[in-house]
């Protein structure tokens, strides 16, 4: 949708955690696909709020097209040459985390929240993967989800917090929740000359 952030217009595109948990379907990339190729066209600038947990799966979401879908979201954001701002939520995993504006598609500011998590996977299908052998070597229930638990909390402070990804060039800035708002429209008034 549009917002007013400082007397200027911007389109906002973000997720719905409250709907399949945030997850980029075939309808979801399409419309925003299409809402990103708008703002391009009326030099609007965009900003992205993201909470995304990945693509849908299933039988349904091939036979609509996901794939090429989500390619036409990825291209837009790729294309797209007004000036784009992302804001990391709460988490941002695998595929839809490349999608949805990062700095390897050439989104000029990214922030994160504290609380952020940007990775390759979740914590619990980390640690399935990753520790599947040892999971299964372990038959009381307690001791499997002391394991878990521990191995999750393990993973998430590594691999899935913010200043990891800030670290190698991923996040701009870790960014306070109340700031936000400041910080997108001072990021979006030093982009304003953008070519």
């Amino acid at each position: 949708g549009f917002a007013h952030m400082n007397g200027r217009s911007v389109g906002i595109v973000a997720n719905q955690p409250n709907v399949l948990a945030g997850v980029l379907d075939s309808n979801a990339s399409r419309k925003a696909a299409r809402f990103i190729r708008f703002c391009d066209a009326f030099n609007i600038p965009i900003v992205s709020l993201i909470d995304v947990p990945g693509f849908l799966c299933g039988t349904q979401q091939e036979y609509s097209g996901i794939i090429n879908h989500g390619a036409k979201l990825l291209y837009a954001y790729g294309e797209a040459t007004v000036p784009k701002v992302a804001v990391t939520l709460r988490k941002s995993y695998g595929g839809a985390y490349i999608t949805m504006s990062c700095k390897q598609m050439r989104s000029d500011i990214n922030y994160a929240w504290p609380t952020a998590q940007i990775a390759v996977l979740g914590a619990s299908g980390a640690t399935e993967v990753l520790h599947g052998r040892a999971l299964k070597e372990i038959t009381d229930a307690d001791e499997k989800a002391k394991f878990i638990a521990e191995k999750e909390k393990e993973y998430n402070d590594q691999f899935a917090n913010p200043y990891n990804a800030a670290k190698y060039g991923y996040i701009d800035d870790v960014i306070e929740p109340r700031n936000t708002r400041f910080r997108v429209i001072r990021a979006l008034e030093s982009l304003q000359t953008k070519r």
